[in-house]
């Protein structure tokens, strides 16, 4: 897809309405899936600086479709590309620094491992890899993000 795209203002990028594509593929049993949908990063109601991530759409799975919905924050890190990510009940997930535009991530989950790759193209495009390994688990989840708006504002 080409270069990385450095992010000076993470929560700044992020801050907005952006349509959520997702592949979810079952290594060992071969399943997949696909979530279509939308996530909004708006500020939290504390007024600390950060963001409410609430995504929202519809998961098939094997054929059958369900609505699907997550809630996280993102909060503000040590520096302006950087952010602290939570569960919403304020649990850790994990960090993000996204000022190569590049960032890789681990969250362990029981006996699983989440390891997450994210990855910024352009001002109104990222993505996630998230590859969950582990007796529970095996699968790799893939999510494009779009600006439901571009911008069209220079590195933020």
């Amino acid at each position: 897809m080409g270069e990385f795209w450095p992010v000076a203002d993470a929560l700044g990028y992020l801050t907005g309405s952006w349509r959520v594509e997702r592949t979810v593929r079952d290594l060992a049993g071969g399943a997949e899936g696909h979530f279509t949908g939308t996530t909004v990063f708006s500020p939290l109601e504390d007024g600390d600086g950060g963001l409410l991530h609430h995504e929202s759409g519809t998961f098939v799975w094997q054929g059958a479709a369900r609505p699907a919905e997550r809630t996280l924050w993102f909060l503000p890190g040590e520096t302006p590309g950087t952010s602290d990510v939570r569960f919403c009940d304020g649990r850790p997930f994990h960090g993000l620094d996204l000022t190569a535009g590049h960032h890789v991530a681990d969250h362990p989950c029981a006996a699983d491992l989440y390891r997450g790759e994210f990855t910024v193209y352009a001002e109104d495009h990222w993505r996630t890899v998230w590859r969950v390994g582990g007796p529970a688990k095996d699968l790799i989840l893939t999510t494009d993000y779009a600006r439901e708006e571009p911008t069209g504002r220079a590195n933020t």
